[in-house]
């Protein structure tokens, strides 16, 4: 009888008593490595630590005399332990991930602890390429073999592998007996644990499932290291068996280039820089669609990449476009495989979120577009973010890469109606209008209302308590607005095309975004126009002007406001003309004719005054006063400018506030009131600051050191002005050219 029968016996016995490989090296004395190697073969036995084995055993005569005879007779060697192979061949050319391998590499030597590294990421982003391609690198280190098994976590071709089934073939490649396996998986656990113990080996577990399919199959040797891809995160490893997270992101352009280079040459890609950064950028810089890119590419030598960009542009599905016709490098297919895990409601809520516009959306638009509440929603999308179909680059905000995207809405064509697109959109346009008019109400209490109707049902708004949560919603989702304008006017929405994009129109003039501003009000204008809206068209065209004036297009500014004031006039809308004529003054100062700046003031005062309309007034009064101030009329500046900061403050306008502190400090500046108008000044500046108002604050610097230059304080006129350059090149402003001239001087 040779050492493996003898390791058969013990075990057996071992287990007719019920016992695992602890309980008998507790009971008999005889380590637990011992007993491992014992049933595994690799080790003669000693009588001595058999006949206490046999006794803490409490075998019957017969089977003790058995065992004992066994290792009598057991003179013959050791067989050689097989040494596994089992890494399958690593992808040619792999380039790039250099972080990720650096931080795989960093996991050698660790031999205190069991070590175990998670690589997560979406799918086709290379989890499996980075980990084989990191195994065979560092395979020399585990001279004792290496284990790999396809677990298919996330496979269309049949259900993900049982434990059982991994371990049955591990216990094969280290020639275990067949008839040595237990039925139990807890059982053939503990018997490939014991193989490994000892051993300095590289376990390779691809394309998990979940924790709960890995647990199983991890070493319990210090000795061994253990690498797991996953689409899931695989937080409870992390959390209980202290495994290393790697999440794996997109790939970087350098990367993506380098990829491309090693399958097609380096020359092919110098030819056509240009379209190699398109095709980089349509394959969203993840590593499978850039390999299926590479692989059109080759298969078709005389097709060109600037054609292959434009074959990928021209298609409705850029997925159909990227299939190469076998399922398992489809992109389609293998994004179905992380969406069939997802239950319902996170399916539909991945569908519905093809219908926003990016690139990145917030809890409550996402809770908008299922029309369900925050919890739900959190839920659904947190599921997302763990199957590795969404990503979550700050709190509470979503996103994902442009093919998933793709296949996202594919989803939804394919399975929700029309009508359900249309109702989400809806509710997903009533949460960016109604959230940015009561953001705008919070930034400026007096601010005009826009003519709401009623959100959707199952609409949800952001919590906004304060100006300065409302102007860092306007900031965070500033990059949202002008693509929610273009989905809005393509789904036929537009009356909410011309309110949405007024309503962001004070946070655009003060943060100095006049461009976007520009092209946000002619797609208002002609929304409003297409709905048979005059009073949006005024609206719109006011706000337009408002644009041009800060961009220094003085005639376009005169001519749409006084188109405004041709559509309100019969509307009988005062306060709009009002608003028109208060911005002609600010055109008529900005070319030189000070009286006639004045009259508009003047006009704007009445109308606003017809109204009833104390915070226009107020901002009319201050318009006059600063008009007063260049025709030399300073005293009557300052009664104007008292007034008009008392109304300011009973309506509770701030922004209002700063204009009138700043026309105060240009009056008491030319009564040569110098330490009067630094103060003024230094109040405006504070409020500007608050508001986030970066335009008008660089002007009131201007002016501010103008007057430290001719209080004497060269100094500080230097530093006021070369803060306002900074605000002006930032910009990109025409004044900075003429501040930068004077700070040369």
């Amino acid at each position: 009888m040779g050492g493996n029968a003898f390791g058969e016996l013990l075990r057996d016995c071992r287990l007719s008593a019920g016992w695992t490989q602890d309980e008998l090296a507790d009971r008999s004395g005889v380590s637990v490595h011992t007993i491992s190697v014992l049933e595994a073969g690799r080790r003669q036995p000693r009588l001595s630590s058999v006949s206490r084995l046999a006794d803490a055993l409490s075998l019957d005569p017969r089977r003790r005399e058995q065992l004992l005879a066994a290792a009598r007779a057991d003179t013959a060697p050791v067989p050689t332990a097989r040494v596994p192979r089992q890494l399958p061949a690593a992808l040619a050319g792999f380039t790039g991930r250099a972080s990720a391998l650096k931080e795989l590499t960093g996991l050698l030597g660790r031999e205190d602890t069991v070590v175990i590294s998670a690589i997560n990421g979406t799918a086709g982003v290379g989890k499996t390429a980075l980990a084989v391609h990191w195994s065979h690198q560092v395979a020399g280190r585990f001279p004792d073999g290496q284990l790999y098994v396809n677990l298919r976590g996330f496979d269309p071709g049949g259900p993900p592998v049982r434990p059982a089934e991994a371990i049955r073939g591990f216990l094969d490649a280290f020639g275990v007996p067949a008839e040595r396996i237990p039925a139990g998986l807890a059982e053939q656990a503990a018997l490939y644990r014991s193989q490994l113990a000892g051993r300095r080996m590289l376990v390779v577990l691809d394309n998990a499932r979940d924790a709960g399919q890995v647990r199983p199959l991890l070493p319990g040797s210090a000795q061994c290291l253990t690498v797991i891809t996953s689409r899931d995160r695989l937080g409870g490893l992390v959390v209980s068996e202290g495994a290393r997270a790697v999440p794996l992101d997109l790939m970087t352009a350098a990367e993506a280039y380098d990829l491309l280079a090693s399958r097609l040459g380096p020359e092919r890609l110098a030819a056509e820089p240009r379209a190699v950064s398109d095709l980089i950028a349509l394959s969203a810089h993840l590593p499978l669609a850039l390999s299926i890119v590479a692989a059109r590419a080759t298969l078709s030598p005389a097709l060109s990449l600037r054609e292959l960009v434009n074959q990928l542009h021209g298609v409705r599905d850029r997925l159909h476009a990227l299939d190469v016709g076998d399922a398992s490098v489809n992109l389609g297919a293998v994004f179905s495989w992380s969406y069939r895990t997802l239950s319902a409601s996170a399916a539909r809520m991945f569908r519905l979120l093809s219908l926003h516009p990016g690139p990145v959306i917030s809890l409550a638009a996402a809770a908008s577009l299922a029309g369900t509440d925050r919890d739900r929603a959190r839920a659904a999308l947190s599921e997302l973010t763990r199957a590795q179909l969404l990503t979550e680059p700050a709190a509470g905000r979503f996103a994902y890469h442009d093919l998933l995207r793709a296949y996202s809405a594919a989803k939804a064509r394919k399975k929700e109606t029309e009508q359900t697109r249309h109702a989400a959109l809806h509710r997903m346009l009533d949460h960016y209008l109604h959230t940015a008019h009561a953001a705008v109400l919070l930034l400026n209490p007096p601010n005009d209302r826009l003519p709401l109707a009623e959100p959707q049902p199952g609409t949800c708004l952001e919590d906004l308590s304060d100006d300065e949560q409302a102007w860092q919603w306007f900031t965070t989702e500033r990059s949202v607005f002008p693509a929610a304008l273009d989905k809005a006017a393509a789904a036929g929405f537009d009356t909410h095309v011309w309110q949405l994009a007024c309503g962001v129109a004070n946070f655009c003039v003060r943060a100095g975004h006049w461009n976007q501003m520009v092209a946000s009000q002619l797609a208002a204008i002609a929304a409003a126009e297409r709905a048979g809206e005059p009073r949006g068209q005024a609206w719109s065209l006011r706000e337009l002007g408002r644009a041009y004036i800060r961009l220094c297009r003085h005639a376009d500014a005169r001519d749409v406001l006084c188109r405004a004031i041709e559509l309100d006039e019969p509307l009988g809308d005062l306060v709009g003309q009002a608003r028109s004529y208060n911005n002609l003054g600010i055109v008529a100062y900005a070319q030189g004719d000070h009286p006639e700046a004045l009259e508009h003031g003047r006009a704007a005062y009445a109308l606003f005054r017809a109204a009833g309309h104390r915070a226009g007034q107020a901002e009319a009064l201050n318009a006059i006063g600063w008009m007063r101030t260049q025709l030399g009329q300073h005293a009557e500046a300052l009664r104007c400018c008292a007034e008009a900061l008392e109304l300011h403050r009973e309506v509770g306008s701030r922004h209002g506030e700063a204009d009138t502190w700043d026309t105060f400090g240009f009056a008491h500046h030319n009564r040569h009131e110098h330490q009067r108008a630094v103060a003024c000044y230094r109040n405006a500046l504070e409020l500007y600051e608050k508001l986030g108002s970066r335009h008008p604050r660089a002007d009131t610097l201007v002016r501010l050191g103008e007057t430290q230059r001719d209080a004497g304080d060269l100094r500080a006129a230097r530093h006021s002005w070369r803060q306002a350059l900074s605000i002006l090149d930032d910009l990109h402003h025409p004044d900075a050219a003429v501040l930068r001239a004077r700070l040369a001087e």
